[in-house]
């Protein structure tokens, strides 16, 4: 795990294969995403580096359903009350109530590869199997976002899934993409701004549809769910996904 303070305020936790963030001002603090079921012993010592009390977390906004977000999202409501907030068209997603992930099958069509497999090894021991729904979430809205810590503003971009979406915190210039584009990922042999391999999407051709829509959002720190942050234009790292 490192911490790290890309922008004021905004604390960029990058986890052993997924990425969180606390953000905090003079109001208190939320989370955005929560690792796998694995890293929640990470997440509350994440917070606790900080000086900072997990049971006192305003939020915890999930940019989307996936099992490497939400996997401390079910121990944050049920052991703290942390009201769990995700857009309203991921809210069956986050409760459990549907299921848009990669499939076994997709995966083992491809576990030849050493990166894929090894990828496949630390899902397994990260728990993602014995991952608990968020079954208290609820949807967020603008005004209740906008009176959380950093105000953050959302902006549903389906494709990943499809209610995935990127959360800016204009007060710091930032940016969090979630899994709309990362800069990194275990079976990924490149670095900077990509794609996710087209099966971890739930709609490829909309995935990319939807990133390019950022292309025109003003933010020079942007945070995603795998891989470092990256100091840069948002817009030039929308031209960097290529087709």
């Amino acid at each position: 795990m490192n911490i790290s303070e890309p922008a004021p305020g905004v604390h960029f936790v990058e986890g052993p294969a997924s990425n969180w963030l606390i953000v905090r001002d003079e109001t208190g603090f939320l989370l955005i995403d929560g690792g796998y079921p694995a890293d929640q012993g990470l997440v509350l010592d994440s917070i606790r580096q900080l000086g900072l009390d997990p049971a006192q977390a305003k939020a915890m906004l999930i940019t989307h359903g996936h099992v490497d977000h939400i996997g401390s999202a079910a121990f944050f409501s049920e052991s703290y009350g942390t009201p769990v907030l995700c857009s309203p068209e991921e809210l069956a997603h986050v409760q459990g109530k549907e299921k848009h992930q990669v499939t076994m099958g997709q995966v083992l069509a491809r576990v030849w590869r050493p990166t894929v497999f090894r990828w496949m090894v630390h899902v397994i021991k990260a728990k993602a199997l014995q991952a608990k729904p968020a079954v208290s979430a609820e949807a967020w809205t603008p005004s209740r976002l906008a009176g959380l810590p950093g105000r953050p503003e959302a902006m549903t971009l389906p494709g990943h899934t499809p209610g995935n979406v990127v959360l800016r915190l204009p007060d710091a210039g930032a940016i969090a993409v979630g899994d709309t584009f990362v800069s990194g990922h275990p079976i990924s042999s490149k670095e900077g701004p990509q794609m996710l391999h087209k099966m971890f999407h739930s709609d490829p051709t909309a995935a990319l549809n939807s990133a390019r829509q950022l292309e025109g959002l003003q933010a020079d720190v942007i945070l995603p769910g795998h891989g470092p942050a990256l100091h840069m234009p948002l817009a030039e790292a929308v031209a960097a996904l290529g087709s």
